[in-house]
């Protein structure tokens, strides 16, 4: 998992308010929302995550389609926001 991954991983545990996680255990690559996600993520959390992403680090996901994607993982919303964040500098 690299630094930024760790960041969105936390921010997601505040903003959901997910108590001890252990970042070493959660795959980048693991679902982020729904049954299979180890965070236990629902649809309402992820309202709250894409709010805050995009707050956060000046980026835009628009559509449910993009976001569906955008939030399919950690890996997923990291690399999204690498592209998007240079984008906007």
């Amino acid at each position: 998992m690299d630094e930024l991954e760790k960041e969105l991983l936390k921010m997601i545990c505040e903003v959901c308010k997910i108590k001890d996680v252990v970042p070493e255990n959660i795959s980048p690559a693991a679902p982020l929302i729904g049954p299979e996600s180890p965070l236990d993520i629902d649809s309402l959390d992820a309202v709250e995550i894409v709010f805050t992403v995009q707050n956060r680090y000046r980026v835009r996901i628009d559509s449910e389609e993009t976001s569906r994607k955008v939030l399919a993982s950690l890996e997923s919303l990291a690399d999204f926001v690498r592209a998007n964040a240079e984008k906007n500098k």
